[in-house]
């Protein structure tokens, strides 16, 4: 599924990323973003393993952590720990995984 390649890259992309952040960020923020982004991999890995009501419910959940997954990218962006470019570069991918995920639950919603 495109979605699952794109939020691979998204993952790749942000792992590599959040290395460069202060150490204070490494202690605190980076672990929640990497968790949020790591856990909508999942999310996204066991709905394409459902059908029905279990899969909106994965999809749902994918969605919480894409929410929480922007707001720590904007977080590293205010505080300067991200270049307008890089912000710029990872909101499209996020976006994109956005417009993604919300079709495959317009989608699963219609079953």
């Amino acid at each position: 599924m495109i979605i699952l390649a794109k939020t691979f890259a998204l993952l790749d992309w942000l792992l590599r990323r959040v290395d460069t952040f202060p150490r204070s960020g490494r202690q605190a923020v980076t672990p929640r973003l990497t968790g949020a982004a790591l856990d909508l991999q999942e999310a996204l890995h066991q709905a394409n393993a459902r059908a029905g009501a279990q899969r909106m419910s994965h999809l749902e959940a994918a969605d919480a952590h894409l929410d929480n997954v922007r707001l720590y990218l904007r977080l590293a962006h205010q505080w300067q720990w991200l270049s307008d470019g890089q912000y710029r570069h990872v909101s499209l991918m996020v976006a994109e995984v956005g417009r993604l995920l919300g079709g495959w639950k317009k989608q699963s919603a219609g079953r």
